[in-house]
């Protein structure tokens, strides 16, 4: 049972478009590790669907990765045949110069809603983390709210990203060429931009030819 587990409703309405997407940019089966898992849902909902996919939840809050645990667990339990690996979740800082998995490399890592609520700094040291550990055709995707050159802000992004440099100067939605910059110094380039619902992006990084 899954109900008393922390439960995030924003994973809960978008973890179907983000898999449709995901359906569409990744192969048929490979190993994926997911940064700032939170609840777990998007790590349980895409191992079900993508079956041949491994996916390793891992999370900064330690105080986290027994809900994340818990819910692959009953995720197993509900569907024990069908449905990709959930791993048991890892406790891992991005600014950290070592990663817990310093040899491993993976084909996709995914990150979603976490530049925004975090330092800038944390940008750099996902890109570098993800160029050290990215297999050669491997993908890193973002998920979120970003500002964009030419494109207007929607009123609701203004709004939340006002709240969110209230809570903490340091947070902030972030403006997507800024990162396209920090990632093109860690090898990456931005290969594809999937507009979502609620004013997000699904960005697609990939290393430079």
């Amino acid at each position: 049972m899954t109900d008393a587990l922390p439960f995030s409703p924003a994973a809960e309405r978008n973890k179907q478009p983000i898999l449709d997407v995901l359906r569409l940019v990744l192969p048929t089966q490979g190993l994926a590790l997911e940064i700032a898992a939170g609840t777990g849902q998007h790590a349980t909902w895409f191992a079900a669907g993508l079956p041949g996919w491994t996916w390793q939840p891992t999370e900064f809050d330690t105080d986290a990765l027994p809900a994340i645990a818990a819910r692959a667990a009953a995720a197993r339990a509900a569907e024990p045949a069908g449905g990709g690996l959930v791993c048991a979740p890892l406790r891992l800082d991005v600014m950290a110069p070592e990663w817990p998995f310093e040899a491993a490399v993976f084909d996709a890592i995914y990150c979603a809603n976490m530049l925004h609520i975090s330092p800038w700094a944390t940008c750099a040291a996902l890109m570098n983390g993800a160029a050290r550990h990215l297999s050669t055709d491997g993908v890193l995707i973002t998920y979120g709210p970003y500002l964009e050159d030419g494109v207007p802000t929607s009123p609701g992004n203004l709004a939340f990203d006002a709240s969110l440099r209230g809570q903490n100067a340091d947070w902030g939605i972030r403006r997507r060429e800024d990162v396209e910059q920090v990632a093109r110094r860690a090898g990456l380039r931005l290969r594809e931009r999937h507009a979502m619902p609620a004013n997000n992006l699904l960005l697609v990084w990939a290393r430079e030819p």
